[in-house]
């Protein structure tokens, strides 16, 4: 999981933060390189998230994944958090990644969408279904990206990866309208026409979405073992095997190393 601070000052409110929601999630077993957040912006959401992120700010609403619900969270004062209210869903929840006045939930049977108007009580609008699978999403404009994969234990009965384009201008009723296999999809972030697509030991897959509704292959960094990405001012964060990267998207053509931090594991 990945997640980025707006700024350093948000450093002692996201420790705080993230101690809550693993804690409540996982019982403190959450590994070292879950998500980060940022301060407080009333005015919408406050962090830059990944797409395998399991919790996420918006407002002043802190959102947890939980394996069967979600949790919400008032943080107007931010060292003392209020549990507001939980909506229950299916066993498998994933991650969570906020749009606009939305939220979209993956989860091993689909992606879940609320309307999140109302940040304390979020309201459910709709449940994409699909073959039981590991599925973090992005959103852009009217499409998620999905990607499900295979050979995995959220998704024992199958051995196809694939990314899928959903159609979601009605969220009442999101539609599958594209899907293409891939080898081992993980994590995926979506900037203008570029859709960056994790794939592991596979390495980094950069797609053009000129065509939203039909990602083209144009790139693959095989050098990168990546598991999850998020595009940020033209700079693309990478967590792989071993390290962190950045890598410059300014220009047209094959991304640019900046920088890579080594991890011990």
């Amino acid at each position: 999981m990945l997640s980025v601070n707006a700024n350093a000052n948000g450093m002692t409110m996201k420790n705080f933060l993230y101690a809550i929601c693993t804690a409540v999630v996982w019982g403190l077993v959450i590994a070292c390189s879950s998500d980060q957040m940022a301060d407080v912006n009333p005015n919408g959401q406050t962090g830059v998230g990944g797409s395998m992120a399991r919790f996420a700010i918006v407002g002043n609403a802190l959102y947890c994944v939980l394996p069967d619900k979600l949790q919400v969270y008032d943080i107007s004062t931010p060292t003392e958090p209020v549990a507001k209210s939980s909506v229950k869903l299916s066993v498998g929840l994933e991650t969570i990644f906020p749009y606009k006045d939305n939220l979209f939930i993956g989860a091993n049977d689909g992606m879940y969408i609320f309307d999140n108007q109302q940040p304390a009580t979020p309201l459910l609008l709709s449940r994409f279904t699909h073959v039981q699978s590991c599925d973090p999403v992005v959103v852009q404009g009217n499409f998620a990206y999905v990607t499900l994969r295979g050979g995995v234990s959220c998704r024992r009965f199958m051995s196809m990866s694939s990314l899928d384009v959903v159609d979601i201008s009605d969220l009442k009723s999101p539609r599958l309208i594209h899907s293409q296999p891939m080898e081992s999809p993980y994590g995926l972030g979506v900037d203008g026409t570029k859709l960056f697509v994790c794939e592991g030991n596979n390495g980094l897959k950069i797609f053009d979405i000129s065509k939203p509704e039909q990602p083209v292959l144009r790139e693959t960094i095989k050098d990168v073992k990546s598991f999850d990405v998020i595009p940020l001012n033209k700079t693309l964060l990478v967590t792989g095997d071993g390290g962190f990267f950045q890598y410059s998207y300014q220009k047209e053509g094959k991304l640019e190393l900046l920088s890579k931090i080594s991890i011990e594991p």
